[in-house]
């Protein structure tokens, strides 16, 4: 699956992405400060890293920066029908255009890099328009997800838009080999699919101790459980509070959940009534800046559930910080983590799979100790850094260039 999109990507040399100090449009619709907002600002930063310079074109600040959703904007959604508030969005992409064209015309890009969001015309139209190489990168097939949670209004008209722009894209970059096979079945050439993961910059988690971080949250000599993320109800953490009350566990072992969610509320009361409260810390929504030293308090870090297509990025954080990793054995989470080498998978389909996985781990001190080792070295094996990343984005480009010159 996608074999030719992971050779095209091995196969960039690093000396290729750095011969050429390179003018990129970045160009994207993010206004929220969350996982969205973190891609984007650690690929600018890494592509700045490497000398390259970017100017970047967003509904925020000229710098893309410091916004927040807009509340107007959540109410709309709520109050308009679907098809109304999409045929909105489609409109967006006059006004995002005309941002867009402004800046190429005062910075006289080489290349635009633009984050793909459903119905936003404004990239292929430049693109188009002034004939500069587009590299788009996808991280979720959009017109599903909203037809899945029964927000699409424009049904069919809607995936059609995502196709006809997925193909008009000098390359498609996906975030998961699975994503990369929806790329192509909406008619994109493979080999204009190049798959690109999130990433970390590892940096970000040197000289934290663990030990010393368990002290800062009051957890010191704990074997500690770490959940990283938004809490719902089918992550299935319930189960793992559930376990907790059971007499064969050992009396240290403490679950620390960064984050909130619907969830949250649910799983505190129950904790209270098996009176195991004092085994639980919800710590809340952390700062990204923050985030190591939480992290690094962790012996097993937990992904729960994962969407079939993602590339989730609290893994990176996990990877990074060399934790023990339990996650669920499906195509794109294998992608990123090996069975029993960086990870203990399980099958996300067989009833308490998870809390066993969870369990073995807890009662194997050097089974924690080798998974951690394995999953930070495969940062480095492959290539899971911003910095990575930048290098291979700035490859394509350059390959782009020379193409079209």
């Amino acid at each position: 699956m996608m074999d030719g999109a992971r050779a095209l990507r091995a196969s960039l040399p690093p000396e290729e992405a750095s011969a050429r100090k390179l003018r990129i449009l970045y160009h994207h619709r993010v206004v929220s400060r969350d996982g969205q907002s973190v891609h984007v600002d650690d690929m600018i930063a890494a592509l700045r890293g490497l000398g390259h310079e970017i100017a970047i074109a967003a509904p925020a600040s000229p710098e893309g920066r410091g916004a927040e959703a807009p509340r107007w904007v959540a109410w709309l959604k709520r109050a308009l029908p679907a098809p109304i508030y999409e045929a909105m969005e489609i409109g967006y992409s006059v006004p995002a255009f005309i941002r867009l064209y402004r800046a190429w015309r005062d910075f006289a890009p080489d290349v635009i890099y633009e984050r793909y969001n459903l119905n936003l015309f404004a990239g292929i139209w430049l693109a188009r328009l002034t004939r500069t190489p587009l590299l788009l990168e996808v991280n979720a097939p959009l017109a599903e997800e909203r037809a899945r949670f029964g927000g699409l209004g424009l049904g069919w008209f809607s995936r059609e838009i995502e196709s006809s722009i997925w193909q008009r894209a000098d390359r498609v970059l996906p975030v998961s080999e699975v994503l990369g096979t929806y790329c192509a079945a909406s008619g994109v050439d493979r080999s204009r699919i190049v798959v690109i993961s999130n990433a970390i910059d590892p940096a970000c988690y040197d000289g934290i101790d663990s030990d010393a971080a368990k002290r800062a949250l009051g957890l010191a000599g704990k074997i500690v459980l770490g959940f990283a993320g938004f809490m719902r109800e089918w992550h299935g953490l319930d189960s793992v509070i559930e376990a907790l009350a059971h007499p064969d566990l050992p009396p240290s072992l403490h679950f620390l959940l960064l984050g909130d969610g619907p969830a949250r509320a649910a799983m505190e009361r129950r904790a209270a009534e098996l009176g195991i409260a004092h085994r639980l810390t919800f710590a809340g929504i952390v700062p990204r800046n923050a985030l190591g030293r939480h992290v690094a308090a962790f012996d097993i870090a937990l992904q729960p559930k994962a969407v079939a297509y993602a590339s989730p990025l609290k893994l990176f954080d996990y990877m990074a910080a060399g934790k023990a990793i339990v996650a669920p054995d499906q195509a794109n989470i294998r992608e990123l983590l090996d069975h029993e080498k960086s990870a203990l998978l399980f099958d996300p389909q067989q009833k308490n799979a998870m809390l066993e996985a969870i369990l073995r781990v807890v009662r194997d001190a050097a089974l924690r100790r080798r998974l951690g080792a394995g999953a930070r070295r495969q940062i480095d094996e492959r290539g899971f850094t911003w910095r990575d990343n930048a290098r291979r984005v700035a490859g394509l480009a350059a390959g782009l260039i020379k193409k079209e010159g």
